[in-house]
């Protein structure tokens, strides 16, 4: 594959920056078209029960996992910053101690939610079968926790250790594995949900574990598994500069418990069916912002360490170039298809359809605005500055989607809820450029 050639240090033009960013887009993209094909094995062939437990307890799981994004992006952006600087013994060091500090959070995150699942299904609301459900599947994938936060990290390190093509490898053995184990556990041996459990959990294993292996050996990428000492001051920087990506995930968890209440109280349980099948297809979506925004952070980090101010301005005006063309397209693809796509997944209700087809007009608009703060948000995480990075993101995914579902729909009925994504995500274009303005002086690009 032609994209392994290219390192961080290069010139890149669109083309380049296509080929070095499409393992990212591509690996996210399928990461989440993998979660897709868990519920609809588990709603076709466990029930409806288990699968709403399978979508109630999840959340819970990803923000356990999401601390994964927080050391992968946090510390690809240090690491690639300290290469550009010429310190590649320090890379090292540095790609080294976060591995290993995020090994054992991972089994203290494991021990302790098995210890909290069930208080926590509780304190959500989940009773009787569905509190039994939940807690069934979730601890069977807190095994796998460990492995869960490396598979999210090393998507990330693996477009700064120059090898996204080995990354998008990783990615398809570990989804395929879930795919066909889900097909086997479940649809063949009638497992059940803890069959389903088991098919993520082991495919976790695969993403997670697979590059532990790779980087413990001499490798040919620019990073190595080795010896390391603790650096707290380090530490500190790339959770402080992480923090907007384990912010996001947070928040979009929340945000969905939120807009799943003022569901129940607008369009009774079609409305959350509804919104169901748009997180879905929004997952899919966003994966192709968020795979371009980590694939480039690297690059941007590597150009800031090495005072590159020319090649910044260049990173930054393609990114927003390339974000602008990727926004007609998905907002197109997402109108034109809003009936096939809701088909597929309710097409066994017309109320509910008519209801999900609606909805999706809505909510395409919001791809017009998404990938400029996700961009703006990972460009200011390359450049190490994790307090403006957390501050579009935590008022992206959580502030302006609050306010907005809690308004909105005073004014507008049910139509107000799918507006609020796309009105949130306006009001962080805007905060997105006024921050890009106001940084321009320090950061030169």
């Amino acid at each position: 594959m032609k994209h392994t050639q290219i390192q961080l240090s290069d010139h890149f033009s669109y083309k380049k920056l296509l080929q070095f960013t499409l393992p990212s887009i591509v690996m996210l993209v399928f990461t989440s078209v993998y979660g897709v094909v868990d519920g609809f094995f588990v709603s076709n062939y466990v029930g409806k029960t288990p699968f709403t437990a399978v979508n109630f307890i999840y959340p819970f799981l990803m923000i356990l996992g999401s601390l994964g994004f927080m050391f992968g992006t946090g510390g690809g952006a240090l690491i690639a910053k300290t290469m550009g600087e010429g310190k590649s013994e320090k890379a090292n060091s540095l790609f080294s101690l976060i591995i290993y500090i995020s090994v054992a959070c991972g089994v203290v995150l494991a021990v302790l939610g098995m210890i909290l699942i069930r208080p926590i299904a509780a304190a959500l609301g989940a009773e009787g079968q569905l509190l039994e459900n939940s807690v069934r599947y979730g601890r069977i994938i807190l095994l796998a926790i460990p492995a869960y936060i490396l598979q999210f990290e090393f998507q990330c390190l693996f477009a700064t250790a120059e090898k996204p093509g080995l990354g998008l490898y990783v990615t398809v053995a570990a989804g395929l594995a879930n795919m066909v184990l889900d097909a086997l556990f479940v649809a063949v041996l009638r497992w059940g949900l803890e069959g389903a459990a088991a098919a993520t959990a082991i495919s976790q294993c695969v993403g997670g574990v697979t590059p532990l292996l790779y980087f413990a050996r001499p490798n040919g990428s620019r990073l190595r598994l080795g010896r390391t000492h603790f650096d707290g001051n380090a530490l500190g920087k790339v959770c402080m500069n992480g923090s907007s990506e384990l912010m996001s995930n947070i928040s979009m968890s929340v945000v969905s418990m939120l807009y799943n209440g003022q569901l129940l109280k607008y369009a009774g349980e079609d409305g959350v069916a509804a919104y169901g099948v748009l997180m879905y297809v929004s997952l899919v979506f966003q994966a192709i912002y968020i795979g371009y925004s980590v694939g480039t952070a690297p690059v941007i980090g590597y150009h800031y360490g090495a005072g590159n101010k020319g090649e910044l301005k260049g990173l930054l005006r393609k990114g927003l170039v390339l974000t602008g063309i990727f926004a007609v397209v998905m907002f197109g693809t997402s109108y034109l298809l809003a009936r096939p796509l809701s088909l597929v997944f309710v097409g066994y209700d017309e109320g509910l359809l008519a209801l999900t087809v609606r909805a999706f007009r809505f909510f395409s608009f919001s791809f017009f605005f998404s990938g400029y703060a996700i961009f703006g948000s990972s460009f200011f995480t390359a450049l190490n500055d994790g307090l403006v990075s957390a501050a579009i993101s935590f008022l992206r995914t959580l502030v302006f989607q609050v306010a907005a579902v809690l308004i909105l729909p005073l004014f507008l009925n049910v139509d107000g809820i799918w507006l609020s994504i796309v009105a949130a995500e306006l009001l962080a274009v805007a905060v997105t450029a006024v921050f890009l303005a106001v940084k321009q002086k320090k950061y030169q690009y």
